[in-house]
């Protein structure tokens, strides 16, 4: 039987691996193979584009245009965030940018300054 673990946004049991993530062939949903919990805390490892360990506190920078949903606003490449914080979800960084306001990001589009 296969030991990985089951997809954990719909809970199917065939998922597969391929290279560094995991993927779930019923939602198509895949996470990194590398995010896992730490052992006795639900405390989630979370990693940059580069598989740099990020903790709370931070000072991150963009790698890649990012659109804001809902605005015509963009995040540049190369912008600095500072003061990040973890949380749990798809968006795993809660930050304040300068002149945007507060967002969301996904730590595969930042690396830690």
């Amino acid at each position: 039987m296969s030991d990985l673990p089951n997809c954990p946004k719909c809970g199917s049991e065939y998922t597969y691996n391929d290279g560094t993530m995991n993927i779930c062939p019923d939602c198509a949903h895949e996470w990194s193979a590398d995010a896992v919990t730490e052992s006795g805390d639900d405390t989630k490892v979370i990693k940059d584009a580069n598989g740099n360990l990020l903790q709370d506190g931070d000072t991150v920078t963009v790698i890649k245009d990012l659109k804001v949903k809902g605005s015509s606003l963009v995040v540049k490449v190369g912008t600095r965030v500072k003061n990040i914080r973890l949380v749990d979800g798809d968006h795993d960084i809660d930050c304040k940018i300068d002149g945007i306001g507060a967002m969301k990001l996904k730590s595969e589009f930042v690396k830690k300054a």
